[in-house]
């Protein structure tokens, strides 16, 4: 059962989040990015707080959490829910003028970007994610330029790159605080914290209109309750004692769902789009591999 939960929970996020790339961009038609992810935030912390108290239930248990977790799950909930607010409204953002399937092979860099980032915590990288980070940089150029014209990369490619930024923090905040707390009470405090403050920023940047929430209502409900309630929380879930390189490799199975969503909808990539999607892959993958000096060993 264990086994399953490491395996099979990542594979379901991945899912989620893949489609989820075409609700998202139907709501970047209809609201600003700060707008919408206040929206579905609140839908997120709704659906969360009613799992909660339907956990605390079933399993007779106080609502709130023990004393010695509060402090770790308030500093946790404001440090995730801090970066995924961040991330998601850049991706939002970038999701107006950037293909679904295309937004998700180039946020899934932050396969890429999470073992870099463990240099500067004292970890060192092996060959193979160096390898990996040459071959995603290829893909990200055929993924963001078109060769045939000038050297350019579009405003929305940066947002998106931005955003893969910000969840390689928001994996590594996770990461250390899935130790500590509940992992559904954690994804709801980090949702209640990306509400407060995509609300404020919307506040101070936007004027949404809001007669457009009909037309918004099922990208509103999938991305509130599926991609952030359901998956964050099964990605929390999954990387509570897993091998933090079996998950992550499982995550990103979302961009091969993204494109396959986009494509399904009616989305058309060309040639050099879907070599710079074939070369994301493969450094998505290569990042994961073993070390070259234990595949040597095994030889």
């Amino acid at each position: 059962m264990d086994h399953l939960r490491k395996t099979l929970l990542p594979i379901l996020a991945a899912f989620i989040w893949g489609t989820a790339f075409v609700a998202q961009s139907v709501g970047a038609d209809y609201m600003p990015p700060f707008a919408f992810n206040t929206v579905r935030s609140c839908i997120a912390t709704l659906a969360l707080l009613a799992v909660v108290w339907l956990f605390a239930k079933l399993r007779k248990e106080p609502f709130l959490p023990p004393k010695e977790q509060r402090r770790d799950l308030l500093i946790g909930g404001i440090c995730c829910g801090a970066m995924l607010a961040i991330a998601s409204a850049l991706q939002q953002a970038g999701l107006g003028d950037t293909d679904p399937g295309k937004a998700g092979f180039i946020t899934a860099l932050y396969i890429v970007l999470v073992p870099i980032a463990g240099l500067f915590l004292k970890k060192r990288a092996p060959l193979t994610v160096w390898i990996a980070v040459v071959i995603a940089t290829a893909g990200l150029y055929f993924l963001c330029i078109d060769p045939t014209q000038a050297f350019y990369i579009e405003p929305s490619d940066l947002l998106i790159i931005g955003c893969a930024v910000c969840f390689t923090g928001h994996i590594l905040v996770i990461d250390h605080f899935t130790q500590k707390v509940d992992g559904v009470r954690l994804s709801c405090m980090q949702f209640f914290v990306t509400a407060v403050i995509s609300g404020i920023l919307m506040l101070f940047f936007e004027q949404p209109d809001w007669s457009v929430l009909p037309q918004c209502t099922i990208p509103l409900l999938y991305t509130g309750v599926l991609s952030s309630g359901v998956a964050y929380t099964l990605q929390i879930i999954a990387q509570k004692g897993a091998n933090p390189t079996v998950v992550t490799l499982l995550l990103s199975l979302e961009s091969a769902f993204a494109v396959l969503a986009g494509v399904v909808m009616g989305d058309r990539l060309s040639a050099w789009e879907w070599l710079g999607c074939g070369l994301m892959l493969i450094a998505v993958i290569c990042a994961q591999l073993p070390p070259l000096d234990k595949i040597k060993k095994k030889v």
